[in-house]
């Protein structure tokens, strides 16, 4: 496992404390390197890029839309929208992210927002005995299992591919 260092950003700090608030442990890794992407996560994790859990913003129908989604998954937006019967589903803007998650793009946890966001986890992902997301910055990561990121985001499963 790569070294991880002791510099905090105040994004990672949040979400460790929700992950504990929500009854998750602390995992949070912050590493040296960057692992803003799904592939770069998975090569410094040394695991399957399938396991890294990308935290992907969208707007429906005006609202933030979160979809945690395998890293080696391209989510279908059509299918997303005809499941849950909502309008077109669009990339949000780096801005719109921001606003709602107070986590930049690449960055970006499925937990730690300062509201509540609609929440949808890849059913793909239940293939994983250990999942890795984001932490709220680019350097950071954390652990958790397929039941546990459920339970603690309160998302819908769906195929999202």
């Amino acid at each position: 496992m790569p070294k991880a260092t002791e510099r905090i950003h105040d994004p990672v700090q949040t979400v460790r404390t929700a992950l504990t608030a929500l009854g998750a442990k602390d995992t949070v890794r912050v590493f040296e390197e960057k692992v803003p992407t799904a592939a770069a996560a998975a090569s410094v994790l040394g695991c399957e890029v399938a396991a890294i859990t990308n935290s992907l913003v969208f707007e429906a129908d005006g609202e933030p839309l979160l979809i945690l989604a395998s890293g080696a998954a391209k989510v279908d937006t059509t299918l997303v929208a005809r499941q849950l019967e909502t309008g077109k589903i669009r990339r949000a803007t780096p801005e719109f992210v921001l606003e709602h998650t107070g986590q930049e793009v690449g960055g970006v946890a499925p937990v730690g927002h300062p509201q509540p966001i609609r929440t949808i986890l890849d059913s793909s992902l239940r293939d994983h005995r250990e999942l890795w997301a984001g932490a709220g910055d680019h350097n950071s990561m954390f652990s958790i299992t397929y039941e546990d990121l459920l339970r603690i985001t309160g998302a819908t499963e769906l195929p999202v591919r």
